[in-house]
């Protein structure tokens, strides 16, 4: 299993509260339309105001390939575009990593 990581900074136009409102909404409703996406998760700083991010993606897929190919897809690309109208997507880091899970009581 492949997991993108992207913590997110919101575009200067938008209040912490306004960006939330965007990704969790309209935003997600896009998102879980990617082709091969296996699990997608958001998380919000309990505190913005002392936070780097104004949140953290994470969303999962069977390897490399189909990252890659949801991406290239036209969803993945309205997805990117997307995200670029809300979030200075180039201001926080992006991981590509394989997750080992040593604990799960949920």
């Amino acid at each position: 299993m492949i997991k993108l990581v992207n913590m997110l900074v919101r575009d200067d136009d938008y209040t912490h509260e306004e960006f939330v409102e965007r990704w969790r909404g309209s935003h997600a409703d896009l998102a879980r339309e990617l082709p091969g996406l296996v699990k997608y998760a958001t998380s919000v700083p309990t505190d913005p105001e002392r936070s780097e991010y104004d949140g953290i993606v994470e969303l999962y897929f069977e390897d490399m390939a189909a990252l890659k190919a949801a991406f290239d897809s036209e969803v993945g690309q309205r997805v990117n575009a997307d995200a670029s109208s809300f979030a200075d997507v180039e201001r926080g880091p992006t991981l590509y990593v394989e997750e080992t899970v040593h604990l799960d009581r949920s």
